[in-house]
């Protein structure tokens, strides 16, 4: 395997995860005045699942994924950042559709938080469209989806 393999998370990989995802969503608790879900969500039973995948040795970027019956649910995209500007989230926004069209999947949908105003403005260059915003506890989401074609 290359260092620029897209591969399934081990449980060795669990602790890096984490601090991909905090070191990619910290800056955001100030923002949005609360903590970011994906920096509380249980990274090792994610990676049990067989939810997470990852880039880079070491890890410089990952993706939490959900298979539905009509959807791929992006749960995650992390990048570090100090990997950001090198293509590692277009590689993994990529690698998502793929997963979703091996699965025979439709679609492609996420959230963001309406804070993280940055996302607004990624998301629709790789093909999401907004289809929703509405509050979810404390968290303003704007949700989007993707249609394969």
């Amino acid at each position: 395997m290359t260092n620029d393999e897209i591969r399934p998370a081990r449980a060795a990989d669990a602790p890096a995860v984490k601090a991909v995802t905090d070191a990619a969503y910290r800056h955001y608790i100030e923002r949005i005045g609360v903590v970011p879900q994906p920096m509380e969500a249980d990274h090792v039973a994610d990676v049990a699942a067989g939810r997470v995948f990852v880039l880079g040795e070491p890890v410089t970027g990952l993706v939490v994924i959900d298979a539905h019956d009509d959807h791929l649910f992006l749960d995650s995209i992390a990048v570090h950042p100090d990997a950001h500007g090198n293509g590692v989230g277009r590689r993994l926004l990529e690698f998502v559709d793929a997963r979703a069209r091996a699965l025979g999947l439709p679609e492609v949908r996420l959230y963001t938080n309406a804070m993280m105003w940055e996302n607004q403005e990624i998301y629709p260059k790789f093909g999401y469209e907004a289809v929703e915003r509405r509050a979810d506890g404390p968290y303003d989401r704007i949700h989007y989806r993707k249609r394969l074609g």
